[in-house]
């Protein structure tokens, strides 16, 4: 540790690369585009990481800023553009000093770079700005890991649901016809034989599924 900054070091790297590549994994069985998940103006508001050095992490490149320093600065820079006000406009300093719990003098400070923050600064303004802690002094590539880590969660959950649903429509055959052909799919295909007689068909055999099937009541 060094004043109350983590010490850079190799693996945040090799993890961001590992979840990158599980994220394309979930992504592609989901069909979801690797343009939404890896969204890099996303991304960089999720993270503070500056967009540039977000495509150039994802890239495979060895970007970032090893200034803890700077980093704090842009971090900070960032949560000020785009975490705002009910009323869109930006926190002011002294709005900033009283939600964190400091004087006007030290959020100045920080602010402009005149002073070095300690752990308690920072946990002071993650709390204000309600970002997860870390976010004001993790390297970037950790950062970034973290926030892809998160977009992993959620695609997990889409796929659980995805199995759930599937699971649920295996177990009841209204569910698997609407599944496989949907309303309007069943319409149009009614639509398309020759008579009356052979449309009515469809509806009976319709009715005498939706009576066979017993749904529990809500």
């Amino acid at each position: 540790m060094t004043d109350g900054y983590e010490v850079p070091g190799a693996t945040a790297t090799v993890s961001l690369s590992a979840v990158v590549a599980r994220v394309t994994a979930l992504a592609d069985r989901l069909g979801v585009t690797h343009a939404e998940v890896f969204d890099t103006g996303r991304l960089s508001v999720a993270c503070g990481v500056p967009e540039p050095v977000v495509r150039a992490l994802l890239s495979g490149r060895p970007e970032g800023e090893p200034d803890v320093q700077a980093r704090f600065l842009q971090r900070l820079d960032l949560l000020r553009r785009t975490r705002l006000k009910p009323n869109g406009r930006k926190y002011t300093q002294q709005e900033i000093a009283d939600g964190a719990g400091m004087s006007r003098q030290q959020a100045g400070a920080l602010l402009n770079g005149d002073r070095r923050p300690t752990m308690e600064h920072c946990d002071a303004l993650q709390r204000f700005f309600r970002v997860h802690a870390g976010f004001l002094t993790a390297e970037d590539p950790e950062a970034l890991a973290g926030a892809l880590q998160r977009t992993e969660q959620e695609l997990l959950q889409k796929l659980a649901d995805r199995e759930r649903e599937a699971a649920a429509a295996a177990a009841d055959p209204l569910e698997r016809l609407l599944q496989d052909h949907g309303v309007r799919g069943i319409a149009w295909r009614a639509a398309q034989l020759p008579t009356d007689q052979h449309r009515d068909k469809v509806a009976e055999w319709l009715d005498m599924l939706l009576e066979s099937v017993k749904r529990p009541e809500s």
